[in-house]
């Protein structure tokens, strides 16, 4: 690379979260756009990563679609051992000195998945109601009697 920024562009799709060996991620569209400045030891990369991906719902189990709005920030630098640190607002890598590559796809794997909230549910209301119903704490809603779809409802009684 010359001294000075360039910018690179890339995709990431269900295929990448595939290849990765990730099973929460079903499916993504993601944008990333990095741009990286190089001096004569150093590089630095930011980059943004925008789009969604597919999980699913942790309440009904039905396809959960989530925006993805993140991004990092690396000081890469050359030296004898492959080292990571953090520096601030900048994760340093260091790369043994005759590397002539950085593989970013860990960073897009990892960066993404952290952004992800922990609980993935659909808004209130938008669920699947059957679901939704079956799993109901509401004991009228579950409740229907030994001959009733609910395969629980005779343990109902044990404790009695």
């Amino acid at each position: 690379m010359a001294q000075g920024g360039t910018q690179f562009n890339w995709r990431a799709d269900g295929k990448f979260f595939g290849n990765s060996g990730n099973s929460e991620i079903l499916d993504a569209d993601l944008a990333v756009a990095v741009h990286v400045e190089k001096s004569a030891r150093y590089f630095g990369v930011d980059a943004v990563i925008t789009g969604w991906v597919k999980v699913l719902c942790d309440r009904c189990l039905e396809d959960l679609f989530l925006n993805v709005d993140t991004g990092f920030r690396l000081s890469v630098k050359f030296g004898e051992t492959a080292e990571t640190a953090d520096a601030g607002d900048r994760e340093i890598v260091m790369i043994p000195e005759g590397s002539a590559e950085l593989d970013l796809s860990q960073y897009v794997y990892d960066y993404t998945c952290v952004s992800l909230p922990m609980r993935r549910a659909h808004p209130e209301g938008e669920c699947n109601p059957d679901m939704v119903r079956y799993l109901s704490t509401d004991d009228s809603v579950k409740d229907e009697g030994p001959s009733g779809n609910n395969p629980f409802a005779a343990l109902k009684n044990i404790l009695k």
